[in-house]
């Protein structure tokens, strides 16, 4: 059975093409991974998402979101990509662990991007108990509180100005003497009264498990092996996100990062009939709401090709 349009991902962007595809009466099928929700499934509450006069859990967004596209008839598979053959129409997509292709006439993917992290236990115990990945998602919790931010790059510096404007003080923890950011980013982080760093540190633990919240961070010099704690109420760790596109390598046109490249005013990617939406391709505001905004793009775009070539 050939699909009008497969949709590999079930995250803000996944679900909302979804919906679109099914109101215009083209049957999706979505591969929801075996990690179904994308990001928004560890995130706690969300005060960002249009519609919600009261902050919402993510993983209860997600359900509503879910739960919206199953009453419009869209169809779930669950399971991991293991590869795609976009080389002919129709395209087919083969999942881990299933002997059997899937075929599609058109092909959305909104697989995301995974954060990086430090990978350290202590990291992952408080992880949505202060440690973060995303300033623009949490830092309204922080307002007036110091916090943390590790990283070097444009990334953690846009973070760190960002939750200036939020917070009492912001602790930029970076393993070198110098940052990788661009020279605008370094003038205005440096510049900034409330922004100060911890140069040639890692961080050591994340304090206090014990507590289950975060009340500072202990930081190790690469330089000395000092030991010393930094005290904040949040940790944001900006040391990069990976695109979830391994599965695409030789397939479709990648940037130099790994994120799907799509063509201007559209998210039509290099390979005619597949098109992309939300963090997959998006390397610069990774917010739940433009994911979803991608999403119904990509739905629309998918519907106007199959319209073309019926």
């Amino acid at each position: 059975m050939v699909r009008n349009v497969i949709i590999v991902g079930s995250g803000a962007a996944g679900l909302t093409a979804a919906i679109y595809n099914a109101r215009a009466n083209l049957k999706p099928l979505v591969i929801e991974g075996m990690e179904p929700g994308g990001q928004l499934t560890i995130t706690t509450d969300v005060e960002n998402f249009p519609g919600f006069a009261t902050p919402i859990s993510g993983p209860e967004l997600m359900t509503d979101m879910r739960a919206q596209a199953e009453r419009m008839g869209v169809e779930f598979v669950r399971g991991d990509v293991a590869s795609v053959d976009l080389s002919h129409r129709p395209f087919t997509v083969k999942l881990i662990d299933q002997a059997d292709a899937l075929e599609a006439w058109a092909l959305i993917v909104a697989t995301g991007a995974s954060a990086q992290w430090l990978g350290i236990p202590s990291e992952d115990k408080l992880r949505n108990k202060g440690v973060s990945a995303c300033a623009t998602c949490d830092g309204f919790f922080y307002r007036g509180k110091e916090v943390a931010v590790v990283g070097g790059g444009d990334t953690a510096l846009e973070e760190a100005l960002y939750l200036a404007h939020l917070t009492s003080k912001v602790t930029v923890i970076h393993r070198r003497d110098e940052l990788r950011a661009s020279k605008v980013m370094q003038e205005r982080a440096i510049a900034h009264q409330k922004i100060e760093f911890a140069w040639n540190a890692i961080v050591d633990e994340v304090l206090d498990v014990a507590k289950d919240e975060v009340t500072g961070v202990r930081v190790k010099d690469v330089t000395t092996g000092d030991k010393k704690v930094i005290p904040c109420s949040g940790l944001f760790i900006a040391i990069g996100h990976t695109p979830n596109t391994g599965f695409l390598k030789g397939q479709l046109a990648l940037d130099e990062l790994g994120y799907i490249v799509t063509k201007k005013s559209s998210m039509a990617t290099s390979v005619e009939g597949v098109f992309a939406a939300g963090d997959v391709q998006d390397r610069i505001y990774r917010q739940a709401v433009t994911a979803a905004g991608t999403g119904c793009m990509a739905a629309i775009d998918a519907e106007r090709y199959l319209q073309s070539v019926a």
